[in-house]
């Protein structure tokens, strides 16, 4: 067995799971150890399996976007789940790998920085080999890769920008209808006592 050590400085690899997830996620926590990483588990903490992945994969990227992880790696059932859930998070670049090419390449080409792994769909070793691809490859920098990444990061902005202006729309008619509420009451008290 060949070794998986990385060759350059350790990364700090949040990683978390759902129930359908939680077994892979425990190996993958003990080999990011041994490869000299540190793996900072974001749950679930014990197998239940009534959790929902949106919870892990939202912790995991969270964490990679605000800076407390380089990395992140989610477990789920097919991983895709994971992988959609993340990807819901302004600043993670999450992707479903089940294959070295695509958990390397991901990273050279896209900045790829959250790594989804679906546990009903992978066995330990295709895990681990892709796992090994994901946390040694390097966003290689090349200005066709910079130009890409900065199109996905300005669709990212576009889309918060418009999230932002539909919550607050969705402020203001919270605010109409607690009004309209407020006025029926009203009216209702004066027909009432009138």
């Amino acid at each position: 067995m060949r070794d998986l050590r990385r060759e350059d400085a350790a990364l700090r690899i949040a990683i978390g799971a759902d129930h359908a997830g939680f077994e892979l996620k425990g190996a993958a926590a003990r080999l990011l150890r041994e490869w000299g990483h540190d793996a900072l588990d974001l749950g679930a903490l014990a197998y239940d399996p009534d959790d929902d992945y949106p919870d892990f994969a939202a912790a995991v990227a969270r964490a990679v976007a605000d800076g407390v992880a380089e990395r992140g790696v989610v477990f789920c059932g097919s991983g895709v789940g994971a992988s959609v859930a993340a990807n819901k998070v302004a600043g993670a670049r999450a992707a479903m790998c089940h294959d070295t090419y695509s958990a390397r390449q991901g990273v050279e080409h896209d900045d790829m920085n959250v790594l989804c792994i679906g546990g009903r769909v992978v066995g330990p070793e295709t895990a681990r080999e892709a796992l090994a691809a994901f946390v040694n490859a390097r966003f290689t920098g090349e200005e066709r890769h910079r130009r890409r990444l900065a199109k996905v990061q300005a669709l990212e902005a576009s889309a918060n920008a418009g999230a932002d202006d539909r919550l607050n729309e969705l402020r203001e008619l919270q605010v109409m209808a607690e009004n309209e509420k407020k006025e029926a009451l009203e009216t209702a008290r004066e027909a009432y006592h009138g």
